[in-house]
């Protein structure tokens, strides 16, 4: 495999980062006594020792271990504030999401060049390293500004030895190809899945539930090709909500999406401009998340007067296309969403929809008992490891842990319990993840249908899905259940069974 392939193979869109020294800022002499030091709280750069790109994703890359941080909100507000240019942006976004992305080969990297674990690396520091081993590895940005801007940034989080140690690693790894180290890091692979997940920067545990999952489906010979596809760079989806979205509206769009009859991607263009410019009536939206919800709103005909639900309904995207789609057949559609500040986005969500659509703020898992036998159809998003979009919140993988999983179930459980008693006789519940491991979906299936005792069954769901798709998805033969997947459907890892409560 070329430098351009491994690069592209396992950290992102990496050469979109073109050679940036003519732009690069000259270095300051001055003293880094009085900067943070790794262990103290977070502080930015300031802004005239770092060029501007490499100094807001290091200072998201840091926000995200500090502090927790999402990548994805936490980028745009940075770039924004900075007004940085066009090439800017995307050269921040580039350090930003390859770096973290690909965190875990840098680090096996790192303790390689350094010749100790990166657990005895000051976190500031290593920070800095990681983001100067991606430009090394997977850009075509100069050797001598990618270390000379890391050594900048090292003056101002570590000490004066800091700044020297850091000097020293990335001009150890500047003198091996990113072919070389990829092998040297192979070589200290101990078993299969170690070596997967060195070579495409997953931890282990994840690396064996994909496989799982892959195997469930008779697929597991794509394994590679769904780990190297979590480090590709996301495609810009768009939803245009049926009903209201005008010819004029979808002028502004790109291509149709591949499956989605209401989804399309921007092939340029600031996707927010658009969403502000139509009134939200064209949105930011998966394609795997318009055909879960989709998956529900056209499970069969809407019979006017029909009552629905969006039980987890925050950040509230699904929930617009749901209200969108119950408006034009002449539904209705409540929403809850438990956490206040995520039933604010809903809200926000919800503006675009000529009328006011309610959003409760009630505990999902009482549904059964305090609206029982109320709805026609009921969309449970359950709240989940969100493992089915790493590619959108890459510094997931490294906050997730097995013990997560676990924690989930009882809630994934209770909360599925809850909605089937919530249904009325002969209603639909589509059950959803964005995650494809197996105890977060098929267990979680077969555990409520066998709990409810013969009243409740399984439609076919790949079935429905298909019959709207714009395209064949190749789904396979157990229709109980839709998995959609990043490096076969280009969508985020989503989950889709629809379950119908009987009659009786």
């Amino acid at each position: 495999m070329s430098d351009d392939r491994l690069g592209s193979a396992r950290g992102g869109s990496a050469r979109a980062g073109s050679d940036r020294a003519g732009s690069d800022r000259a270095h300051s002499d001055r003293a880094a006594d009085s900067a943070p030091s790794g262990n103290a709280r977070f502080r930015p750069v300031p802004a005239d020792f770092v060029q501007p790109a490499r100094r807001i994703a290091y200072e998201v890359i840091a926000a995200v271990r500090e502090s927790d941080a999402y990548a994805n909100l936490l980028l745009p507000t940075r770039i924004q504030r900075a007004a940085l240019n066009t090439a800017d942006a995307a050269l921040a976004t580039e350090l930003t999401y390859g770096t973290l992305r690909m965190q875990g080969f840098y680090d096996r990297v790192i303790a390689l060049a350094a010749n100790r674990p990166v657990s005895a690396i000051d976190p500031a520091i290593l920070d800095v390293l990681r983001l100067g081993a991606h430009q090394l590895l997977a850009t075509r940005i100069a050797t001598h500004a990618a270390v000379n801007e890391s050594v900048s940034l090292a003056k101002q989080v570590g000490s004066r030895s800091a700044t020297g140690f850091t000097n020293g690693v990335l001009r150890t790894i500047s003198r091996s190809s990113a072919e070389e180290w990829r092998d040297r890091v192979l070589e200290g692979a101990v078993n299969v899945d170690d070596r997967l997940a060195a070579e495409y920067s997953h931890p282990a545990w994840i690396v064996r539930a994909f496989r799982q999952a892959l195997r469930a489906e008779g697929h597991e010979d794509e394994l590679a090709d769904l780990l190297a596809a979590d480090n590709m760079a996301a495609k810009v989806n768009m939803v245009a909500l049926p009903g209201l979205a005008t010819d004029e509206d979808r002028e502004r769009l790109g291509l149709a999406d591949e499956f989605s009859p209401v989804g399309f991607v921007l092939d340029s263009g600031d996707p927010y401009h658009l969403v502000t410019a139509t009134a939200g009536r064209i949105r930011v939206q998966d394609e795997g998340s318009q055909i879960a919800a989709l998956a529900l709103s056209r499970a069969r005909p809407i019979v006017a007067g029909e009552r629905w639900l969006d039980l987890c309904a925050g950040p509230g995207g699904k929930a617009a296309l749901l209200a969108s789609e119950a408006r034009a057949g002449g539904a209705e559609l409540v929403a809850n969403e438990l956490v206040p500040a995520r039933a604010t986005l809903v809200r926000t969500a919800l503006e675009a929809l000529p009328e006011p659509v309610p959003v409760w703020e009630i505990d999902g898992t009482t549904i059964g008992r305090t609206h029982p036998e109320t709805f026609d159809r009921i969309l449970l998003d359950a709240p989940c490891t969100g493992l089915g979009a790493l590619r959108r919140r890459p510094e997931a993988r490294w906050r997730k842990q097995p013990k997560d999983v676990a924690d989930l179930a009882g809630l994934q459980s209770g909360l599925i319990e809850a909605a089937l008693l919530a249904l009325k006789p002969g209603g639909i519940l589509a059950y959803v993840t964005c995650s494809p491991h197996t105890a977060e979906t098929r267990a979680i299936v077969a555990l409520a249908v066998r709990d409810a005792g013969g009243t409740v069954t399984a439609l076919d769901t790949a079935a429905v899905v298909q019959s709207f798709s714009a395209a064949n998805l190749d789904l396979p033969a157990d229709t109980g259940s839709v998995q959609l997947w990043p490096h076969r459907h280009g969508t985020d890892a989503m989950f889709i069974t629809l379950l119908q409560r009987s009659n009786e």
